[in-house]
């Protein structure tokens, strides 16, 4: 039974060190705008069963209970949180907040997936041909392409993702394109590239490409971006308690061990 234990135990220690890991990540992205945290998922593991429930002995008797002992821990997996994020006021036109469900569209490699990623982080940028690009090391075009003129005076970007731009000598926004947003039947699905960007996966299901305020999508709110969803609190409290359990499964460890040893000095 001692060995037992220092198996169940040592499942502990791995599947806590995976939430530790979690939890890290969650916090070095607390100022990461568009960010959404994730959670670890437990399940245990298969039982040793010494003696089955509902069993009858020969006097037709019912064994109410069984003797079963657990053989640990496992990470089943880790589960994001897309709950909305509160808004950052930038002041900057091209910064851009989705209010409800739904993602940018950005066009990637071809070789990544469909060619495609999604990202909630709305701070984009003109590149030198004045095609939106999202703001990131790569530089990726927004999908479906809106072009800025270079000499606009001015751009302003609609709840319902119009793209309007004032150029010299005039005086009313002419629309230069449509923003639209994807959204996916099961977004936890989605697979995690970095850069707070998602692509779809075979269990987020197909995307759904509409105008913002559209078939359940969000709308758009300018001049603001979305903060992380990290909540710094929570993710300490989970931190001490992780680090608690850890300490627990230790001494789990340490105490089958000592049985062992004292199992073993009988034989002196």
């Amino acid at each position: 039974m001692a060995l037992m234990a220092l198996q169940s135990a040592a499942t502990g220690l791995g599947s806590l060190s995976t939430q530790l890991d979690v939890i890290s990540n969650n916090l070095a992205n607390a100022n990461n705008n568009g960010f959404k945290s994730s959670r670890v998922n437990f399940e245990d593991l298969m039982y040793q069963q010494f003696q089955t429930p509902g069993v009858q002995n020969n006097n037709s008797d019912v064994r109410p209970i069984g003797l079963e002992v657990g053989l640990g821990t496992r990470v089943s997996g880790t589960q994001l949180n897309f709950a909305q994020g509160n808004p950052v006021q930038t002041g900057r036109p091209l910064d851009v907040m989705i209010q409800g469900d739904g993602f940018f569209r950005v066009k990637t490699l071809p070789s990544q997936g469909d060619g495609f990623a999604y990202s909630r982080t709305g701070s984009f940028f003109v590149n030198p041909d004045g095609k939106l690009v999202l703001n990131g090391s790569n530089g990726y075009l927004l999908d479906p392409p809106i072009t800025i003129p270079n000499n606009a005076t001015a751009v302003d970007i609609g709840s319902d993702g119009r793209v309007y731009a004032t150029l010299p000598g005039t005086t009313t926004p002419a629309q230069q394109g449509q923003i639209q947003l994807t959204r996916f039947v099961n977004p936890q699905g989605l697979v995690q590239l970095g850069g707070n960007l998602y692509q779809r996966s075979d269990a987020s299901g197909e995307p759904l490409l509409d105008n913002p305020g559209n078939q359940g999508l969000g709308t758009l709110q300018s001049s603001a971006l979305e903060a992380s969803n990290v909540d710094p609190v929570g993710e300490l409290v989970n931190l001490i308690q992780t680090q608690r359990v850890f300490e627990l499964n230790s001494q789990s460890i340490q105490a089958a061990d000592q049985m062992m040893q004292v199992v073993s000095n009988l034989r002196h």
